[in-house]
């Protein structure tokens, strides 16, 4: 039988937002200390308006830890994709800070099973709920770290919001069931039971609503969780956890671990490799993926993934220009192209391939506006950082040098370094990168293709 371990800790709750009319100085660990008055976050350069009217409690920079706010002992930064300005200094957790959050978790775990189905759905009903209250606060915070145009950001509460809604009432109807066995006089019972502490590792493209798809689903289901945020985005997952502290969830119950890139893999190791935790979750590449996979594999425990991949969209000689063109639009470019789910190449058949290039050139040019996320009208925020720009842009060279045509876009945005044009690529061929590489960014390269006699039959 399993021990439940008590955790102890303490710390005062701390901000490492930068205001205004305030002096910095070092403070021993590496932080920064801050005289004179803190009226309120500052706004950020590049988004008037955009985090200086959000409530200070949403904005939180500590790990959060058996329902405390604890700092760690050093600090990270967290920057603003569009103009590279830090949004705030965030407690880099290490080893130490993980293995206590999932001891944190494993405690809350021996109590919060045994909570009725009736309370754990009321809890995240009050959590959808507060998310929902708070929506556009939600939504800045989105597009402050992750460049999000903040329309999309807005749909993205809305989508995360309404997992935590489903489950509240899917908590309801964890139901077990009753088996014909190969005996007459016997029968198989089922009971559905939770698993443990959940190991939950999130991207940072929706930084929210993966978040909620899989903590919703492990709370209604009586399991407590450790999330680890993307280095990228930790904050959405911070204001998270103050609703989630107001609506009522148990101390211990939600918890997260922010870390820096530098801190991201030993942290990913040490919850995932834990005794104590039953089940991991992950959202990312897919090379992490199979990292992740071999930490579970020697304690056997329970995985599910969602990776990489590389969407082909598919255009047949029958299709409907306009129509394949609005398909093409919304799979490619949403949120920049940094989706999982993105089309990744277009396989446009030889008899339609001139004419869909031409109108898709054309409303890449008429309906996409690359600008600030916070900014009217932008449909194309930066890419999340420079690494990533690097990627499409290397993709494009690639490209170009094997024979491809640049139909529009092929280079950095005058923007900025984490901007880059709305690319469409004609020509393109299958032995280059952007055909067999997930891109992740707004690149749509086309491959035109037939049909031989041979292929289709035909004697």
């Amino acid at each position: 039988m399993a021990t439940c371990f008590w955790l102890r800790s303490s710390g005062p709750r701390r901000l490492g937002w930068t205001f205004p009319g305030c002096r910095l100085r070092p403070r021993a660990g590496g932080r920064v200390a801050a005289s004179g008055p803190a009226p309120g976050p500052a706004p950020l350069r590049g988004y008037a308006g955009g985090l200086a009217s959000l409530s200070a409690a949403l904005l939180r920079t500590d790990s959060f830890v058996g329902g405390r706010w604890l700092p760690a002992a050093a600090t990270f930064p967290v920057q603003d994709p569009a103009s590279g300005a830090a949004l705030g200094m965030v407690a880099d957790c290490g080893v130490p800070e993980a293995r206590a959050a999932v001891r944190a978790a494993y405690k809350a775990f021996c109590s919060w099973r045994g909570v009725s189905a009736k309370e754990r759905s009321s809890l995240l009903r009050k959590w959808y709920d507060l998310m929902i209250k708070n929506k556009d606060d939600l939504a800045k915070i989105i597009t402050a770290e992750s460049g999000k145009p903040l329309k999309e950001a807005q749909g993205e509460i809305l989508y995360s919001a309404l997992f935590l809604e489903w489950f509240s009432e899917e908590a309801r109807r964890v139901y077990g069931d009753i088996i014909y066995t190969s005996a007459r006089d016997k029968r198989a019972l089922v009971l559905k039971q939770p698993v443990g502490v959940a190991a939950v590792i999130t991207p940072w493209n929706f930084p929210s609503a993966m978040i909620t798809r899989k903590v919703g689903a492990a709370l209604a289901a009586g399991c407590t969780v450790v999330v680890k945020p993307a280095e990228d985005t930790p904050f959405s997952a911070l204001a998270l956890a103050e609703l989630a502290s107001q609506a009522g969830i148990p101390p211990g119950v939600y918890n997260v671990i922010p870390c820096s890139r530098k801190n991201a893999t030993e942290v990913g190791e040490a919850i995932c490799t834990d005794p104590l935790v039953s089940k991991i979750s992950f959202t990312g590449s897919t090379t992490t993926g199979k990292v992740l996979l071999h930490h579970a594999a020697n304690s056997v425990k329970r995985v599910s993934m969602e990776l990489g991949g590389l969407a082909p969209f598919i255009v047949f000689d029958s299709a409907n220009v306009d129509q394949a063109v609005a398909g093409a639009m919304a799979s490619k470019f949403r949120n920049a192209g940094q989706t999982c789910v993105c089309s990744n190449r277009f396989l446009v058949q030889r008899g339609i391939h001139d004419a869909f290039v031409k109108a898709f050139a054309e409303a890449i040019k008429k309906n996409l506006r690359v600008g600030n996320g916070f900014e009217e009208g932008t449909t194309q925020g930066p890419l999340i950082n420079e690494k990533a720009v690097e990627k499409v842009e290397k993709q494009v060279n690639d490209a170009v040098c094997k024979g491809a045509t640049v139909v529009t876009g092929g280079k950095r945005h005058q923007l900025g370094k984490n901007f880059f044009e709305p690319t469409l690529l004609s020509n393109v061929t299958q032995d280059m990168l952007c055909s067999h590489e997930e891109t992740f960014g707004p690149l749509a390269p086309v491959i035109k293709w037939s049909v031989t006699v041979a292929q289709a039959g035909v004697q």
